[in-house]
């Protein structure tokens, strides 16, 4: 089964900007959409992102439109989460998910990542 490995992450200043990665590995990466949620203390799992299996469609959470950007890269199984203009509530750590399209709820994601901590200080 496809695994997920995700990578960046940190501590990022209010204002400022991250770029997180997640890997797959083996051959399937392709045919699935992808999606970003992220989880909070104190708060239940949020969606954050999604990218079609092309990479043509994207679908955007409005708290991060306009200043996140979820892209991916078929050729080397990766995709990527461009986090700029980074506030305090986007604190959280932040989960890569495999799914069948980018509308679909995060139950339907069937492969996750390990998660990465994101914190944005004020």
């Amino acid at each position: 089964q496809m695994q997920l490995v995700q990578s960046g992450g940190g501590l990022v200043q209010a204002g400022g900007s991250l770029r997180l990665s997640c890997t797959a590995s083996g051959r399937a990466f392709s045919t699935y959409a992808m999606g970003w949620f992220r989880l909070a203390t104190g708060r239940e799992r949020e969606f954050v992102a999604a990218i079609s299996w092309s990479g043509d469609t994207t679908y955007y959470a409005d708290s991060v439109k306009g200043r996140f950007t979820v892209s991916r890269d078929n050729a080397k199984n990766t995709l990527f989460l461009q986090m700029d203009r980074a506030k305090s509530e986007d604190t959280g750590i932040y989960y890569c998910a495999a799914g069948p399209g980018i509308m679909s709820p995060p139950d339907e994601y069937a492969i996750w990542g390990q998660g990465t901590q994101v914190t944005v200080s004020s």
